[in-house]
């Protein structure tokens, strides 16, 4: 998986993760206090239906309370009671209803076909006697009996809250109800609203990791793209190193050629021309000026030779990496103002093509650079073949130094630094240089076994 991929996940995980987490917690904070608000509701609602049940057997006891204390104890009285409590009514399915203890149906202005209908043995769906909780709980100086019972609005049985209360007297219980179906109602309203907000604020924490994931992934495409940008101009940075240098290279060997080879060569020409001249005028044999030519055809194989070297020297192929670098060397010696000296550490390894090249050309580079610019007068060459395969190359000098970071800042010196670090990096592995001014310059190369690995398997 490649870097910014990585970190692209490495921040929408997390992220991802966080948002699941918060949206679990709100949805169980949600419920939560739904179903707190849902029995909150629902025991206001049905105390204040108790409440109101209790005030309308009030009023309705009160209604007939004159009747029942002051009125004389007949037939007539109880029937004028029993129309005063059919006449009182409230809303669609509100009404009063009257039974003697014995279950018998004395008033119901609902429905009257029940009137003296004994009703004692009635059982709801459930298995539950109906009229029998009623009156027990009348004779037990009233209150509320859940219930259920035929809905005059809809003529369907419906969940009932009654109140009842007994008069003693006459054997009665008087008693009221309100149906439930309408709280029960109101409380799946509540329940499909809660989980209405449920929904929606999952779909807003929805939303919001859609946002923050498309801006991650934005933001990564922009890394992408800034990187790319980035690596297109190095990109086209190292092209335009790698042509210079081949138009350098062209024009140093167009020079060496030109002010060397070439004119040895011509002399070389005149001089056996000069001969030629001798011999067809039948002049002594010309040996002085032959030998001069053969002298100068010598002097331009060794051109020859050196330009070659310097191209690809032979060594490297031959006899190694350690051979190449004693004569690499050997050739600063030859300037008479440095001093060189090689060391090898470890057992010699056979090393990759490439990573031999590689090495060869850090160093020569290197030579080349402390013979233009250190001015030093000790240079020390190390090649160290690790026990674990790896190998490290070090060049020491003792020259005047310079400032990496200045050399590094500016866009025209160091040219000749990006381009070792660029070639060691290509095949795996690592170039450091310490360097100040007044106190030398050390660079080192090194390279694992498992990137020498690598080479060798391509």
């Amino acid at each position: 998986m490649r870097l910014k991929l990585k970190i692209i996940c490495l921040a929408a995980v997390p992220l991802m993760a966080s948002l699941l987490l918060i949206a679990l917690a709100v949805r169980h904070q949600e419920r939560s206090l739904g179903q707190r608000e849902r029995v909150l509701v629902e025991t206001e609602y049905m105390n204040a239906r108790r409440a109101e049940l209790r005030h309308y057997v009030e009023l309705a006891v009160s209604t007939v309370r004159p009747l029942y204390e002051g009125g004389p104890d007949n037939e007539a009285t109880k029937a004028q009671a029993l129309r005063l409590l059919a006449s009182l009514d409230y809303g669609d399915d509100g009404y009063f209803f009257v039974y003697n203890l014995q279950g018998v149906v004395l008033m119901h202005s609902r429905q009257p076909e029940l009137l003296g209908r004994n009703l004692w043995e009635l059982r709801d769906p459930a298995g539950r006697p109906t009229i029998q909780q009623l009156i027990a709980r009348a004779r037990s100086g009233g209150g509320y009996v859940d219930y259920l019972w035929r809905k005059p609005s809809t003529q369907q049985p419906a969940p009932k809250l009654g109140y009842v209360v007994a008069l003693d007297r006459w054997n009665w219980m008087v008693g009221t109800g309100l149906y439930l179906d309408d709280i029960h109602a109101a409380m799946g309203q509540l329940d499909q609203q809660v989980r209405a907000n449920i929904a929606t604020t999952m779909l807003w924490i929805a939303g919001i990791a859609m946002v923050a994931l498309a801006l991650i992934s934005a933001g990564g495409l922009l890394l992408n793209l800034s990187e790319q940008r980035v690596a297109d101009g190095k990109l086209r940075l190292l092209a335009r190193r790698v042509v210079q240098s081949q138009e350098d290279e062209r024009a140093y060997l167009a020079r060496e050629l030109h002010d060397g080879t070439s004119q040895t060569l011509v002399s070389a020409k005149l001089l056996v021309e000069s001969a030629v001249d001798d011999i067809e005028r039948g002049a002594a044999a010309p040996t002085r000026g032959l030998n001069s030519a053969i002298g100068q055809i010598n002097e331009s194989l060794n051109e020859v030779r050196r330009i070659s070297h310097r191209l690809r020297p032979a060594l490297l192929d031959t006899l190694g990496l350690p051979a190449a670098l004693k004569h690499l060397g050997s050739e600063l010696d030859e300037s008479g103002r440095t001093a060189f000296h090689v060391s090898i550490d470890g057992p010699e390894v056979e090393l990759p093509d490439e990573a031999k090249t590689v090495l060869f050309r850090v160093a020569q580079e290197a030579l080349t650079n402390i013979g233009k610019h250190a001015g030093a007068k000790q240079v020390h060459v190390s090649l160290a073949f690790h026990a674990d395969g790896g190998i490290r190359m070090r060049v020491n000098d003792d020259g005047r130094g310079f400032s990496i970071d200045e050399v590094t800042l500016n866009p025209t010196q160091g040219i000749g630094l990006r381009n070792m670090r660029e070639r060691v990096a290509a095949i795996g592995g690592a170039l450091e240089i310490q360097s100040s001014p007044g106190h030398g310059t050390q660079l080192s190369a090194e390279v694992s076994r498992p990137a020498l690995a690598r080479l060798q398997s391509v």
